[in-house]
């Protein structure tokens, strides 16, 4: 959250949203923290726990994902420049928003590992308030308006195959 928005350039971000920020990472960090030491019962087989291992693989997977795909759109704009930009590169090829698909991968690979509550619930709020953004983006993205935004996507049909389309 901080790193992030310490190397963005564009335009400022409203106190508000910074301060509701720290708040929400404050208080998520105290729950994740305070259950997994506090409340949580770990056998002493938990550290060979398939659902562990499997867990910090896709949050890595999601990290790397997030770290890279914030990359890129860092480098998107000049300093001082505000105009849109579609990202290319990276996951970028394959969904719009690569980094919402990231760090939605990186909080249920932490639900997955965490196997709590607290971790599913974080996980599931995740969903609930990147989802729809990502969404809305994808709209905004590729609509009509912003020039070369017809590139093809990955779509899976109801029997699970991979099929290409434009937007």
């Amino acid at each position: 959250s901080f790193v992030y928005s310490l190397l963005t350039r564009g335009r400022p971000m409203p106190l508000k949203i910074i301060f509701s920020s720290i708040v929400f990472c404050s208080l998520n960090g105290f729950l994740q923290g305070h259950y997994l030491l506090h409340c949580a019962q770990f056998q002493h087989t938990w550290l060979r726990n398939t659902r562990l291992f499997a867990g910090v693989l896709v949050f890595s997977i999601g990290l790397t994902i997030n770290i890279h795909s914030d990359h890129i759109l860092r480098n998107l704009r000049k300093p001082g420049e505000y105009v849109y930009r579609i990202p290319r590169g990276g996951m970028f090829e394959f969904v719009s928003g690569a980094n919402f698909f990231g760090e939605i991968t990186e909080w249920c690979g932490y639900a997955l590992a965490a196997w709590s509550l607290p971790a599913f619930a974080f996980a599931f709020f995740t969903i609930c308030s990147i989802g729809p953004r990502a969404y809305y983006h994808h709209r905004y993205q590729f609509s009509p308006v912003i020039p070369g935004s017809s590139r093809h996507h990955i779509k899976l049909d109801k029997l699970g195959k991979i099929s290409d389309y434009n937007m």
